[in-house]
């Protein structure tokens, strides 16, 4: 298939650029001197080649660098980097990872993804932006910071389909099962998603509720940060907004579109509860996500992130929707707190 052409200056428009990548890998890093260099540019998915094609007959092919179209690859800036010349810095940090580990000396790091520094790459930038986007909402300003540190990243280094965040260690691990999980800037910013909670209420998701509430806020937080990336580089999104993981659940999933999840799955309290927290929080986020359709995501996320403050680390649906309704009555008014009820209250939580 020939590779698409995009107008816009964020999309790769030289095969010559994908070829680099082989260049770039470095032998043991304590070899490698430090660059001074804190700004470079990368090539990512944004948030993952389904979205930005439309193409739900994309599949893994074993990591094949031409399973996926080079348009689909976009150049970014990487930001905030250390100087070390590694993909560290002060919003991520890819602390191990399968493969040599990504260094530059010339503020590039373009690879494919075949090449094992590609989903280093994507979990150093996804991690930035998914801190970045919560900076923009006004979070470590006018707001209390939220997980305002260096979140560490252990990419390709387990081998099962899955990914977790543990908070003990305060780490991200993302699995190499299927198509790689650090592929999908998705899966990314769902398991930063779970470390911003236990960044806001130590110990958060004690309760089958609570655990509910933490699976759907990192589905919602991953839509809401990738459409937020997308917009500010130009991609299109071609497949649904409220699919969560479009690219990652292509390895597992029959049926199209492609979802993991979904922010509009449709479910009900109680008649929909089931045993189990990702079943359980498509209750959650549904609610989440059209409290953004009404409100738009800048005022919809201030309320939503600021209202988890006060979760209680087993916090119930009703006792935490109460709260977030009362957090959009002290941010903005009863107008908006009308809206936030009616959310849940269509979800049959209030």
């Amino acid at each position: 298939m020939a590779p698409k052409t995009w107008t816009t200056s964020a999309a790769l428009t030289a095969t010559v650029a994908l070829t680099l990548a082989t260049g770039l890998a470095a032998p043991a890093a304590s070899a490698k001197p430090p660059t001074g260099t804190t700004t470079a540019k990368a090539l990512v998915f944004i948030p993952n080649p389904v979205q930005s094609s439309g193409q739900e007959t994309l599949t893994d092919e074993k990591d094949s660098a031409t399973a996926v179209p080079r348009g689909e690859y976009y150049e970014v800036t990487l930001t905030d980097l250390d100087g070390s010349g590694y993909l560290r810095g002060t919003w991520a940090n890819v602390r191990s990872a399968t493969g040599t580990p990504a260094y530059s000396t010339d503020g590039t790091y373009f690879y494919n993804r075949h090449d094992d520094q590609f989903e280093q790459v994507m979990s150093y930038f996804w991690g930035t932006e998914a801190q970045k986007y919560l900076q923009s909402l006004g979070f470590g300003s006018e707001l209390p910071p939220v997980n305002a540190e260096s979140q560490d990243y252990k990419v390709d280094q387990y081998g099962l389909d899955n990914s977790f965040s543990r908070d003990k260690h305060d780490t991200i691990t993302l699995g190499k099962g299927g198509v790689d999980d650090a592929e999908d800037g998705e899966v990314i910013v769902h398991e930063t998603g779970h470390a911003v909670h236990d960044a806001q209420v130590p110990g958060f998701g004690s309760s089958l509720e609570a655990g509910s509430i933490g699976e759907a806020w990192g589905d919602y937080f991953s839509v809401t940060v990738g459409d937020w990336v997308a917009k500010k580089y130009g991609v299109p999104v071609k497949a649904p907004l409220a699919c969560v993981m479009d690219w990652d659940s292509t390895s597992y999933t029959s049926t199209t579109p492609h979802c993991l999840r979904r922010l509009d799955a449709g479910k009900h309290y109680p008649q929909d509860v089931a045993g189990e927290v990702h079943a359980n929080g498509e209750i959650w986020s549904q609610a989440l996500f059209q409290i953004r359709t009404a409100l738009g995501p800048g005022v919809a996320d201030r309320i939503i992130v600021n209202a988890q403050f006060g979760f209680a680390p087993d916090t119930s649906f009703a006792a935490a929707a109460r709260h977030t309704e009362a957090t959009a009555q002290s941010m903005y008014g009863a107008t908006q707190a009308a809206v936030v009820h009616k959310a849940f209250a269509d979800r049959g939580i209030l």
